[in-house]
């Protein structure tokens, strides 16, 4: 049996996955906002410095004092208190020749500004650059400066630390992290959670044991003898196996029947559905197969789902009963013999109720001697001692009932190798028999013929019943063999067809012989293997 590779569990699985999936998205996502993050606080940093710039730009108390109507020590005083309110990290005024007028560190007043990129600015063009100063790497915004009449008087520089960048970039990252967080949290609990609803869905089963049960169910299903249907709460069919497609194939209908409603097949299925009670052994004529049907309702938390059919050909059913190892034929032959003993016991009353005591022994000895010579023709000659008492039960069946049934045996019969092949023979010898009981029933002369030769060199055994009916029209004697053909009327026709069903099971032959009036014959030849120690 091949056992499974085990994997991981359905449950551990489905976190794994859902958790990877969100890391991922997770990942990705810090990646690309966090490189913009970082563009947008630049930029918005950037922003912010050209917004100061332009605003000590266009103070008219700056553009005074560059004009040298005020002191200029007070561009000084009022720079930087702007600068205290706008959190700058420096805002320079330039003149025309890049000499600071304003500077964090006093001491640097006066002197020519370092970085080099001041020269657009005095050129008339606002611009933000990244330059090394005196105070360090700076993001720097840099205004022209102008006066009412045009003329331009020098330029203002806004600078932030590039460490305030990156501390704005960080404390804008933090937000970002915990984001992330918060989002692997939620995924790792919304896996969590859907695992286990999965789970409970599934009952419990991880999926390798549902395919393993999917794999057992559809071969239970497609072994079993019954045609089988499932029908959902629509009336639809949602499953048919093999049998069930076979017996629809039979009675030529479509077997692509998965996903039809029902009701064009199975009309009582949708009465079980729509009642909900079960019904049981319900026989229906299919195209011309009669079919037996069992249908239960199906219900999952009280709730009608569905309807499950069970169903076979009754053909099949009354030919199973009929094939049960030569009982009915034992079971007549005994009943006859029983009868006929009590017939005898009743006339032996009779006499002794008479008186005639001296007429008893005779009859006695007559009914031993009769009976002795009967029982041991058939037991000197058939050494089987099933088909013996079987075949003598047969001749008081048919003394019962006014036939004569005579056996012709010209050969030892052994006893066979296997012991289902005596049950063969009784099945094929009874149902002959029978059969030609019934033939002769309006016959004024009622005999039956049986004839049994068994050829030791080729091990066969040939069986022969003849009897003196009114024999079968030439033009049904090609069909006598077909099941439920009869000339006796309905549920009839299966003991030729069983015979014939026997015959072919062991590869053996049989022919049919009849005239109008004259009676009929049937010889059966089949291969007959015998234990070779009882043949005198």
């Amino acid at each position: 049996m091949n056992k499974r590779k085990k994997g991981l569990r359905l449950q551990t699985t489905i976190i794994l996955l859902v958790c990877s999936v969100v890391l991922v998205v997770l990942i990705v996502t810090h990646l690309l906002i966090g490189i913009k993050l970082t563009e947008t606080t630049r930029e918005s940093e950037g922003e912010k410095a050209m917004t100061v710039a332009r605003t000590v730009a266009h103070s008219p108390y700056i553009i005074s004092a560059m004009k040298n109507e005020r002191p200029k020590e007070e561009i000084q005083d009022y720079v930087e208190e702007l600068r205290t309110l706008t959190f700058v990290d420096f805002i320079v005024v330039l003149d025309m020749n890049g000499i600071r007028q304003s500077h964090p560190d006093r001491s640097k007043i006066g002197e020519p500004f370092v970085g080099g990129d001041e020269i657009f600015a005095l050129e008339g063009n606002e611009h933000i650059s990244i330059s090394q100063g005196t105070l360090g790497r700076s993001l720097r915004a840099f205004a022209p400066l102008y006066d009412e009449t045009g003329n331009q008087l020098g330029a203002v520089a806004v600078g932030i630390a590039i460490e305030s960048v990156a501390q704005a970039t960080g404390k804008n990252r933090s937000i970002l992290y915990i984001g992330m967080v918060v989002g692997l949290l939620i995924g790792i609990l919304g896996a969590t959670l859907l695992a286990k609803r999965i789970k409970r869905i599934l009952f419990g089963l991880e999926p390798a044991t549902i395919a393993q049960m999917l794999e057992e169910q559809n071969a239970m299903l497609e072994s079993t003898r019954e045609g089988i249907l499932t029908v959902n709460q629509y009336g639809q069919i949602t499953l048919a196996n093999a049998q069930a497609n076979q017996l629809f194939s039979k009675a030529r209908v479509q077997t692509k029947v998965l996903g039809e409603p029902i009701e064009h097949y199975m009309p009582i299925v949708v009465q079980v559905l729509n009642s909900g009670e079960p019904t049981f052994d319900y026989e229906m004529d299919l195209n011309g197969v009669t079919i037996v049907i069992n249908s239960t309702p199906l219900y999952v938390n009280q709730q009608l789902v569905g309807v499950v059919s069970t169903f076979r050909d009754k053909t099949e059913i009354k030919m199973l009963a009929e094939q049960l190892s030569g009982v009915k034929s034992y079971a007549n032959a005994l009943r006859a013999q029983t009868h006929e003993f009590m017939n005898k016991l009743h006339v032996i009353m009779g006499m002794v109720h008479l008186k005639a005591i001296e007429e008893i022994p005779p009859y006695i000895m007559n009914l031993t001697n009769s009976y002795q010579q009967e029982v041991g023709f058939v037991s000197q000659l058939i050494k089987d001692p099933v088909l013996a008492g079987f075949l003598l039960g047969k001749m008081s069946y048919a003394r019962e009932n006014g036939c004569n049934l005579l056996l012709v045996q010209e050969t030892v019969l052994p006893k066979p190798q296997q012991a289902e092949l005596t049950h063969e023979v009784i099945k094929i010898v009874g149902n002959l028999i029978d059969n030609s009981l019934q033939a002769i029933e309006k016959q004024h002369e009622k005999i039956v013929k049986v004839t049994l030769i068994y050829k030791e060199k080729e091990q066969t055994l040939e069986i022969t019943v003849s009897d003196s009916g009114s024999g079968i029209d030439p033009r049904l004697q090609a069909k006598v063999f077909k099941k439920g053909f009869s000339t006796k009327g309905e549920n009839r026709g299966l003991g030729l067809y069983l015979i014939k069903q026997s015959v072919t099971r062991l590869n053996g032959q049989i022919s049919i012989d009849s005239k109008k009036e004259e009676g009929t014959t049937v010889i059966v030849c089949l291969p007959y293997p015998s234990k070779g120690d009882d043949i005198d």
